[in-house]
């Protein structure tokens, strides 16, 4: 119970990290500096207004400084965080695994929330990621098609094997869905963006899961995303659907669903 306590705080400090990612990245800001500031009038945020969800509930959700409101995004980031983090750490424990998996989500998160809000989804993150999943493979075994069939590799062979061939044959796949729908409506359908998000799934999952994602993550995105052009009007056939977003989320769930 203290680990999982304690894993929550963490978990917490990492989502306000994430936060500053959000905002920082698609803006090309460093991460590191300068110190937080509120995006609406520029001024430094102090130590005692940057504790994760606190400072928001105390500050009832505005800058001490402007009195403009501060977004529901930053706590709900914080909160997710946390509560994927304890479901991580409760599946894996203290492993390299639970390592690998909460790194994942973490920048799952920052995609999820960057392709909701900017329709982005940065090269840092999609193909930063899939450098470090990469290495992950080297201690932590990517199961699945087609290293599977081929028991007389070793498990580090058959793991690298999976995770290549996961993050090729999903970002090939998808790259022709998008070519196709190109050809025939004459415009873009989907952006290289996803493409490369896939290659980081497909890394991280192997194919048969990053699959089980994208499955699920374009049937919950064709439902949602039809609700909601219905609910507020918009066109159909103009709309950008932010199918980077409902991947990320679908994503996030297999590893906690389909242990490994």
């Amino acid at each position: 119970m203290l680990l999982l306590l304690l894993t929550a705080v963490f978990g917490l400090l990492i989502g306000s990290f994430l936060n500053v990612c959000i905002y920082r990245i698609p803006r090309d800001i460093s991460v590191v500096a300068p110190r937080s500031f509120c995006p609406e009038c520029g001024s430094p945020v102090p130590w005692f207004d940057n504790i994760p969800v606190l400072s928001f509930a105390l500050l009832r959700g505005k800058c001490r400084a402007c009195a403009k409101p501060i977004g529901i995004r930053y706590p709900a980031v914080e909160l997710t965080t946390a509560a994927l983090f304890v479901w991580t750490v409760a599946l894996y424990g203290l492993t390299v695994s639970s390592a690998k998996w909460l790194l994942f989500e973490s920048i799952l998160i920052v995609l999820f929330v960057t392709d909701l809000e900017e329709r982005l989804l940065p090269d840092e993150l999609t193909l930063g990621g899939s450098a470090v999943g990469l290495i992950f493979a080297f201690f932590v075994p990517v199961p699945g098609f087609p290293g599977d069939l081929l028991v007389e590799f070793g498990v580090t062979a058959r793991s690298l094997l999976n995770a290549v061939a996961g993050a090729s044959l999903l970002a090939a796949v998808l790259w022709l869905v998008g070519f196709l729908y190109a050809r025939i409506r004459h415009r873009d359908g989907l952006g290289l963006g996803d493409v490369k998000l896939l290659i980081l799934l497909g890394v991280y999952l192997g194919f048969e899961r990053a699959l089980l994602a994208l499955l699920v993550g374009c049937v919950a995105g064709s439902i949602i995303g039809l609700g909601y052009i219905l609910l507020t009007r918009k066109q159909a056939s103009t709309y950008q659907l932010p199918l980077g977003s409902f991947l990320c989320a679908g994503a996030a769930l297999i590893p906690l669903i389909t242990r490994s």
